[in-house]
């Protein structure tokens, strides 16, 4: 796989600690220069970047009533309540917030804060010879079988997750593997870990944090904790795990220290999103995730209710009753009632089942009138993952040109601008707006340029018509046998006749070369026109994984994580036996966002920066000039090939929005030359058996933000290595494009303890991430949920973690005209 690192570039932070960042790279063709420009942003860019706005209804505690039961759709029913197993979910999350301790939750703008429920303080106490951090916890803070939260439980859930005992089922160990020891400070009260070597994520740790009941031994943590847990510590309390009706049951905690939890209890239920629409129009859900098809559905029965329509005038004005028109109805009546009783009988069912069809729209409507749609971003981004393994993407230059030639922001907006979102493209892999390390670094790829494009794409071979090119020899590469003839001149010159005569063969091969290539070019202008027809993208080219179509499917090792994977101090693996557990864990988690994912030896050559972008992301000085409008919608070619790449995509209901950007993306490549082969494949196998095993060149998947990106973004970046079978391992690198700068990068971020110092180091690997082509952030997810009009303090949380104890319903005396509130 090609491996591309950041030539020298200026840092422009205003750290004291900023300093100008050299690395070299080694490319095939050319030396390209790519200026680092995660510095230049640094701490003001942060700043000025904004959250998108949090949607949730806020209100003060006095505002809301006491008591009442929310029910909260969920995709589906824990598999277990460990958050630290390979297939806890979404729901053991969120079970895991309302009822256990979180030392540090997430603010509006996605940074963490210390929850004062659990910590009065916490902090490093000494950096020399090791990192020490104090925790002193809330006096009050306790478990619910009355055991005060203390250093034993910190002591059992390092100790499970520090990676040394095998024996622990967990899916990761994270930042858990730097800890040296912990133990009890002055008092029961004060927790003193020490670290190993530093660690600047130290804030990630002990959230959630289980009871010693469950991490103090592998049985309970990988049995003991799938059905129930044996403490709880927060707002709720675990009451019941209804299996048979769907439903997880959380009652207010009677023995909670802090500000008491408004609502009596929380029932999550299992609704899959499918379902959702219709159990919101059965009035059975208060708080549930949506589609954009049912926003617009409630949207429309709150306006005609403003409109002063009813559910059944609304029937007829636009739903199952708003074809029948007088002259349908007068006939339909005549026929019902007529003397052809065979006839009258067919009209008759006809009749009653559009009539109760019209019923249960009216009531429907009636019942969504009492929702509004909430809406923010998630703090997750969908992103164009480019497979870099082999084929042509396994050239730098192809991947910056499918790059270069798609319109992030019109992809962005087409998927948010519909919803009165703000459409702006991610400009991060590792920070979301609002976040203290994000900073915008697209810069070093560049913004979308068809001529770039097209010149990338020239330089690495790929030209009209070279599809229809024989190989002038085995073994040798598109676009190099002029040079290597005109070597090989050169060499026999100098034996037979010496240096003076040199010069003279050298001329004579370079002649030769410009002949062949000028037959080349004819060629490709007298086989474009049969080529064109055959390779443009249409619907004739799509198919279902699983149809017989030889030559198609393109083998791909699956990826080996773990025993023998690059593991290190900020590695977010598991120990090595459990690799395989992290690997389906995090996966997860990028599936069910969507389904429901160094330095080299020689110096750099710098090629001075344009207005329009960054050398880097240009083709080299040389290359030849962009091919002519009519030619640009050929398809390219080089030795004999095609150029081809398969787009994998997910074909079930709730995927219409990444098959819709699809389509857009594969008009945008069919614009510089580039065939889309566009595969649709089941849900359940989109993740499995084609990104995590290489089995794609193009695919659409999303990737959640993170507080601690050094930690958490490390291994889906992480440069991929080989392993004696001659496989791949790629962590959670679907992509498989990585740098040993880029690792670098992330273990020093995750290592220095200044904080000003690791957010900058963030954004140059993010840099370097962007130039490296792997992947291509397109937009942040859109965030819609419908929740009932008088529930406050619950939505589209955006960033930010929620608040549990603070959910609930208005008081009576404010809840008037809450169903007109949008």
């Amino acid at each position: 796989m090609s491996q591309i690192g950041a030539p020298r570039g200026r840092t422009c932070s205003r750290s004291p600690r900023s300093r100008t960042l050299r690395s070299v790279a080694t490319l095939t063709s050319a030396v390209l220069a790519v200026a680092v420009l995660a510095g230049c942003s640094s701490t003001d860019e942060a700043d000025e970047s904004r959250a998108a706005v949090q949607d949730n209804a806020p209100a003060a505690r006095d505002k809301v009533a006491d008591g009442g039961t929310l029910r909260w759709a969920v995709d589906a029913l824990p598999t277990t309540l460990n958050t630290f197993q390979a297939d806890a979910d979404g729901t053991t999350s969120r079970i895991a917030g309302a009822v256990l301790p979180a030392l540090y939750t997430l603010d509006e703008r996605g940074r963490p804060q210390r929850n004062p429920d659990y910590l009065e303080s916490a902090q490093v106490v000494e950096t020399e010879p090791k990192q020490v951090v104090l925790y002193k916890l809330n006096q009050q803070a306790e478990w619910s079988d009355g055991r005060e939260i203390g250093a034993p439980d910190f002591v059992a859930q390092w100790r499970a997750l520090s990676g040394r005992d095998t024996a622990y089922w967990t899916a990761r160990n994270s930042g858990y593997e730097r800890i040296e020891k912990i133990e009890r400070g002055k008092n029961d009260l004060e927790v003193r870990v020490t670290f190993s070597k530093p660690y600047a994520d130290w804030q990630s740790l002990f959230t959630p944090l289980y009871p010693k009941q469950v991490m103090g031994s592998p049985n309970s943590f990988n049995d003991g904790a799938r059905t129930t847990l044996k403490a709880t510590a927060g707002p709720f309390l675990l009451k019941t795990i209804d299996r048979k009706n769907g439903d997880v049951t959380l009652a207010r905690n009677p023995r909670w220290w802090g500000q008491p939890a408004k609502l009596d209890s929380m029932v999550l239920k299992a609704v899959a999103r499918a379902d959702r629409a219709e159990a919101l129009a059965e009035g059975t859900l208060d708080l549930a995730e949506i589609d954009r098809s049912t926003a617009e559905r409630i949207s429309l029965a709150l306006r005609d209710a403003r409109a002063g329509r009813s559910g059944a005038q609304a029937a007829l004005a636009h739903g199952p009753g708003s074809s029948i028109t007088p002259s349908k109805a007068l006939k339909s009546w005549a026929l019902a009632h007529g003397s052809d009783e065979e006839k009258a009988e067919e009209v008759q069912a006809a009749r009653e089942k559009n009539q109760k069809a019209i019923a249960a729209y009216a009531s429907a409507q009636d019942i969504l009138a009492k929702y509004v749609v909430r809406k923010s971003l998630e703090p997750a981004y969908t992103q164009l993952s480019l497979n870099g393994e082999s084929g042509p993407l396994a050239d730098e230059r192809v991947r910056r040109a499918v790059a270069r030639a798609i319109n992030r922001r019109e992809l962005a907006e087409s998927v948010l601008k519909p919803l009165g979102l703000p459409a702006d493209p991610p400009g991060s892999h590792l920070a979301l707006a609002g976040q203290a390390a994000y900073a915008d670094s697209s810069d070093a790829l560049g913004n979308q340029d068809t001529k770039e494009a097209r010149a990338l794409l020239a330089d690495a071979g790929w030209v009209p018509g070279g599809a229809a090119r024989k190989p002038a020899g085995a073994g040798t590469k598109a676009g190099s046998e002029a040079e290597k003839k005109a070597e090989d001149a050169k060499k026999e010159g100098a034996e037979k006749e010496g240096a003076k005569k040199e010069g003279a063969e050298k001329k004579g091969a370079e002649k030769q070369g410009a002949e062949k290539a000028g037959e080349k070019k004819d060629a490709a202008g007298s086989t474009d026109a049969k080529k064109q027809a055959a390779d443009t993208a249409s619907d004739e080219g799509l198919y279902i994984v699983g149809d017989d179509k030889p030559g198609e499917r393109r083998a791909a090792p699956a990826p080996v994580i773990g025993a023998a994977g690059p593991e290190n101090g900020t590695n977010i693996l598991a120990p090595a036996p459990a690799a395989a557990r992290q690997s389906a864990a995090l996966l997860a988690r990028a599936e069910a966002l969507d389904t429901g994912t160094g330095a080299g030896a020689h110096a750099a050559q710098t090629i001075a920066r344009t207005d329009k972008g960054v050398a880097g992301a240009y083709a080299p000085r040389g290359t030849a000039a962009p091919v002519t409008a009519p030619e640009a919608s050929k398809a390219l070619g080089k030795d004999g090939k095609a150029l081809s790449l398969r787009f994998v995509l997910p074909s079930g209901p709730g995927s219409e929005s990444l098959r819709a950007v699809g389509d857009r993306i594969v008009r945008m490549l069919d614009a510089v030359g580039i065939r889309t082969e566009v595969t649709k494949v089941s849900d359940d196998s989109f993740f499995k058996d084609h990104v995590a095993s290489g089995d794609y060149d193009l695919a659409l998947y999303s990737w959640p933000a993170s507080a601690f990106p050094a930690t958490d973004a490390r291994p889906i970046f992480a440069k991929p290595e080989p392993a004696s079978d001659g496989s791949l391992l790629v962590e959670q690198n679907y992509s498989r494009v990585g740098t040993d700068r880029i690792d670098q990068l992330f273990d020093q971020a995750a290592g220095t303890l200044d904080e000003e110092e690791a957010r900058e180091l963030v954004r140059q690997a993010d840099a370097r991430i962007w130039a490296a082509a792997g992947s291509i952030p397109l937009y942040q997810r859109p965030q819609l949920v419908a929740a009932k009009a008088d529930l406050v303090n619950a939505g589209a949380w955006g960033l930010a973690a929620p608040r549990y104890q603070d959910i609930g319903f208005k008081k009576a005396e404010t809840s008037k005209g809450a169903e007109l509130n949008p």
